[in-house]
C-alpha cells in the first residue's frame, strides 16, 4: 500500500491572508489595465484634437497674409498716419487719425477718399466710411507677428467686443473690407481672394481659432 505524506493544513489566518493576497494582486492588475486603456484613450483624443487645431493654425497663417498685405495694414498702422502705396510709405500731406479716426479738422478722410474710388490710376480710393480705426481701438496690424495678430484680433477687448462669428462675418461681409479687393487701378490685391479668405477664415474658426506660436 502506497502513503502518501500528509496533507499540509493552512490555518484560518493562513488561508485569510492568502485570499488577501490574490485579492489585492486582482486589483492591482485590473488598475493598471484601466490606467493603461485610460492613457491609450486620452492620446487618441488629443490625437484627434490636435488635428483641427493644426489645421486652424495653418488657415490663420494664409489669413495673416492677407492682413499684413498692403491692402489690410495701410490703414492699421502702429502709428496715427495711415500708410499707402503697395510699399506701403507714411500718406503724404501729413494725415493724421484723429478723434475717431477720420482724420482732424481741414484734413478730415473725406476731402479726398469719396464713396468710391475716382477713375484713374493711383487716384484716391473711396468708400462711405473711409478712415482709420478709432485711436483707443487701433487694431495694429503692421510689425505683428502671426500669433501676436492671431491673439489679438480674437480678443474682445481688442476687437471691437466682436465675438469669432461677428469677425468672420465683418472680413466676409463687410464693404469696407472688400475694397481691399477692389482697391481701383495700380493697386495689388491681397494674395488671396475674398471668397478664399473667408474659406480660410472659416477652418481657423471652426478648428478652435488657434493661434501660431
Amino acid at each position: 500500500m502506497i502513503k502518501f505524506p500528509p496533507r499540509k493544513k493552512f490555518s484560518r489566518w493562513k488561508t485569510r491572508k492568502f485570499g488577501l493576497r490574490m485579492l489585492v494582486s486582482g486589483t492591482a492588475v485590473f488598475a493598471l489595465g484601466a490606467a493603461a486603456a485610460f492613457l491609450v484613450t486620452s492620446l487618441h483624443a488629443r490625437a484627434r484634437a490636435e488635428k483641427p487645431a493644426a489645421a486652424s493654425r495653418a488657415a490663420f497663417l494664409q489669413v495673416y497674409r492677407v492682413l499684413t498685405s498692403p491692402r489690410c495694414q495701410n490703414c492699421h498702422p502702429a502709428g496715427d498716419s495711415p500708410l499707402q502705396g503697395d510699399d506701403s510709405h507714411v500718406h503724404l500731406q501729413n494725415v493724421k487719425r484723429g478723434v475717431d479716426g477720420h482724420g482732424k479738422y481741414g484734413m478730415r478722410c473725406d476731402t479726398c477718399h469719396q464713396k468710391a474710388n475716382l477713375p484713374g490710376e493711383h487716384m484716391p480710393p473711396g468708400n462711405p466710411k473711409w478712415g482709420l480705426p478709432a485711436p483707443e481701438l487701433k487694431m495694429v496690424f503692421v510689425g505683428r507677428r502671426a500669433g501676436e495678430l492671431c491673439r489679438q484680433i480674437k480678443d474682445p477687448k481688442q476687437n471691437g467686443r466682436r465675438s469669432l462669428e461677428e469677425l468672420f462675418h465683418h472680413v466676409a461681409d463687410d464693404d469696407l473690407v472688400g475694397w481691399g479687393w477692389n482697391p481701383g487701378d495700380g493697386r495689388a490685391l491681397p494674395p488671396l481672394s475674398r471668397p478664399d479668405t473667408v474659406a480660410q477664415m472659416r477652418i481657423w474658426i471652426d478648428g478652435g481659432a488657434a493661434c501660431p506660436e
